[in-house]
Order: C-alpha cells, then structure tokens, then sequence
C-alpha cells in the first residue's frame, strides 16, 4: 500500500515519477532558482488529539506578547488604537465573513452597502470625488497611484519624496521597474523633516508623471500640501499618502490640489497584529475614474424600484482586454474595509476627531518632556502630528530592550532605513496611550540615559 498523508494528495512514489518526467532530481532541485530564506527542513509532529493539540497551540501562543499587556510608543505605519468592542462584534457576523469579492449582488447586499459606505466615508475624509472599494495595503496603493500617474500623462517618471514610508518606496520601485518607469527620491530638509523644496523643483522636468508625499509623512512632520501643488505643472499628478485618523483633523488633501490620495486604513478599526493584514484605500477625481484600479460600488435600484447596490466599475484583466485593464489584482481586503466602515460609523466624525486630537496632544506632550531629559535632541522642527523623531546619545536598541524589560514598547530604531539617522527613533502616542503610561516611560528613560 503506497503511504499518503492526510493533507498531501501525492505519494513519494508519484512525486519520483513526476520529478523523473520534468529531468529534475529532486523538490530542492526544483525550487533552486528561489532564493533559500529558509534552508531548514520544518520539525512538524505527528498528528495528535483535538485537546492536545489545543494545549500545544495555547502554549506557543502565549510565548507572544500581547499588546493589550505593553505601553505601546511606536508606530511607523501600523498603529495601537483603542477598538470598541461592538466593532468587532459586528464584523465577526457570518455575512460579512469573507475576504472575496461580493460578485452575486443578489445575495450579497449587505457586504455590498458596508464597502459603498465604506467609499463614501473615505472620499468625505480626503476631501476626494471618488473612491473604489480598498486595495491590498498602503504600500500596493500608493504604488498603483504611481502607475495610475503614468498611464493617464504618459510619462515615465515618478517622483517620491524620500521622506514617504521606506517600504512603500520599495513596492514603488518594485512595480515600476518591470514597466520601465523611472523613478527618482527627493531628499528632506535636515532641519524641518519636510521635503526638499528647492530640490523638488531642480527634478520637475517634461517627463515627469506624478509627485508623491507623505500627509503626515515617515517621521510624523506635515507637509504643506498647498505650496507643493503651487511648484508642480498642471498635469502633474499630485499623490498623497495620508494617515486616515490624521485626516479626521487635518485639513483634506482634495481641497488643497491632491489628484489622488491613498494610505494604509489599518489605524481604522483594524488591530495591528503581526503588521497586518490592514487594507489600503485609493481616492480620486471623477474625471480620473476609469484609471483608477480596483473595484467601485454603487447604488442602483431594481425592476421595483428598491434601492440596491452592485459593483459598477472592475476594470482588472480579469473582466476586460487586458490592455485596457487598470490593475491585475485578483482580490482585496474586503473584510477589512468593512470592518473599517463599521469602525468609522461607530465613532463618527466627532469620535474620529476626539481620537485624532487625544493621539496629536499626548504626543506633543511627551515631546516636551523628552526633551527637558539628558542625553535627548530634537531632530526636526517640522509641525507634527502624532509621530516625532528624537535623537539619544545612547544605542536606539539597547534602549528599547531595556524599556521592553518593563513591558514598553518603545520607539522605532530608523537606522535600519536610514544609516545616517544613528541614534535616531521615531516615537508616537495613540489616543490608547494612558497619561500613566507617560510618565513611566519617562520614568525609565531617565533611569536609562
């Protein structure tokens, strides 16, 4: 009798003879063009009991450190905010359980109403026209928005300031190297955090597409949207990547001259986890809308006469001449934006204001403070929202492993992005950070340093 596994159709024998048809001698062989990230053969047991293996998973898990149990102090794109629990409640519920896209419209109005008042909120929050139903992440996002630049100038060039998110940058440049697309950085002033005004415009020559800037930006600063858009040529897509609960506070991108505006809608509802998964959102103008990638949901009414809603735009390759299409991704994060919709209609503006202007307070407090300590400099002085850099005359990691000895979670090291940034962290507060918190985390600094 040939000897299978549960959960694997094929047995030794067949996988031999497959490998035997195809020249290749074995399953390492096969995959030898893939780089070995991990060259380790996986130490799984055998099958067990249902309670033993209950028992086994508890354990493990328990080894990882919750942060409900943390004083958290850092965020760099993904963020601690407090979730109610009726957020959760309600997204758990069975009809809105799945990640897929909603095809059926006859046995998927709910799902379908949740992602259009999903887009609604998100265009009232960015000050756009028009927003589709949520992308992968922030940096797939903003990376179509380079794209979305190129198709609709016809130029090969993107410009991104080097102060926008490190990873988003590399999904950047990752999505327009196979397309030829030439993208180039544009440095920050080392005073304010802000983008190099003086050298933006030294970079807008003819064949430039679009320009990209964080609102906030990587190291908390605010840009100052309206002068940007006064530097660029009219047909210059203007890209901003915003942090939705900053937008809650600031003014909207759209009514200072963005063309599109995408960011990572985590902080909305979504708990942070291991990075993720969050979801990213991509708004627009109208005139752009057959551009734009993704899926746009509407409100329609039936032969009756009853209000529903169905997909009116998916413009992926997958539906239309794959020439025309706009994006050939497969799926989205559809759970994740509802449970963001829902999130957003359980706060409302004024709790969305209350948390942006609870995380903007305690994180200008806490600067303050930092900086009256020994051993700690203000590295730019740049108008911040709830993010901010400060350098320490110690190693960044010796501190944050002394700090995580008292359960703080401290702030983000940004010399792995930014070598000449030594010694250098980006702290933030969220509306979860307890005043008491504070003072601790100062407690042991000082300790410390």
């Amino acid at each position: 009798m040939k000897e299978r596994h549960s959960y694997i159709p094929h047995t030794p024998e067949e996988i031999k003879s497959m490998l035997e048809t195809i020249g290749v001698p074995s399953i390492e062989e096969l995959f030898s063009d893939v780089p070995k990230v991990f060259d380790f053969e996986l130490a799984l047991p055998k099958g067990s009991d249902e309670f033993s293996v209950y028992r086994e998973m508890k354990s493990l898990a328990e080894r990882n450190t919750n942060l409900e149990q943390l004083a958290v102090f850092r965020g760099g794109g993904i963020y601690h905010h407090y979730i109610p629990f009726v957020v959760q409640a309600l997204a758990s519920r069975s009809e809105f359980l799945t990640a897929y896209t909603p095809y059926q419209a006859e046995v998927s109005q709910g799902t379908l109403q949740a992602l259009y008042e999903f887009q609604t909120m998100i265009v009232e929050l960015t000050g756009m026209e028009v927003a589709n139903s949520s992308m992968y992440d922030g940096a797939t996002a903003v990376a179509e928005a380079a794209l979305m630049a190129v198709r609709t100038n016809r130029k090969d060039k993107i410009i991104v300031a080097k102060n926008v998110h490190p990873e988003y940058r590399e999904v950047i440049r990752t999505y327009c190297s196979g397309q030829n697309i030439k993208v180039e950085e544009v440095n920050f002033d080392k005073n304010s955090g802000n983008i190099d005004l003086e050298t933006l415009k030294s970079k807008l020559t003819d064949d430039v597409s679009g320009v990209i800037v964080g609102y906030p930006n990587f190291f908390g600063v605010i840009e100052d949207l309206k002068i940007i858009r006064e530097l660029l040529p009219e047909k210059v897509m203007f890209i901003v990547v915003a942090n939705p609960i900053a937008l809650s506070l600031l003014e909207a991108p759209g009514k200072l001259g963005a063309d599109i505006v995408v960011g990572e809608g985590q902080p909305l509802g979504n708990p942070p986890n291991f990075g993720g998964p969050g979801f990213g959102f991509f708004a627009t103008l109208e005139k752009y809308i057959r551009k734009m990638p993704g899926r746009i949901i509407g409100e329609t009414k039936d032969t009756e006469g009853r209000t529903g809603y169905v997909m009116v735009l998916q413009t992926r390759e997958q539906h239309i001449r794959r020439s025309k299409a706009t994006s050939n991704i497969c799926s989205n994060h559809a759970h994740n934006a509802v449970t963001a919709a829902i999130y957003m209609s359980v706060m409302g503006k004024e709790g969305l204001r209350e948390v942006a202007e609870q995380s903007f307070a305690k994180a200008h407090s806490l600067k303050e403070r930092l900086l009256k300590l020994e051993g700690v400099t203000e590295v730019f002085s740049g108008p911040f929202f709830h993010e901010f850099v400060i350098s320490f005359n110690k190693d960044v990691e010796f501190i944050n492993s002394e700090l995580m000895k008292h359960k703080i979670l401290g702030p983000l090291n940004l010399e792995k992005w930014y070598p000449e940034m030594k010694s250098c962290a980006l702290f933030c507060t969220t509306e979860a950070v307890r005043n008491a918190d504070i003072e601790f985390l100062l407690g042991r600094l000082e300790e410390i340093l």
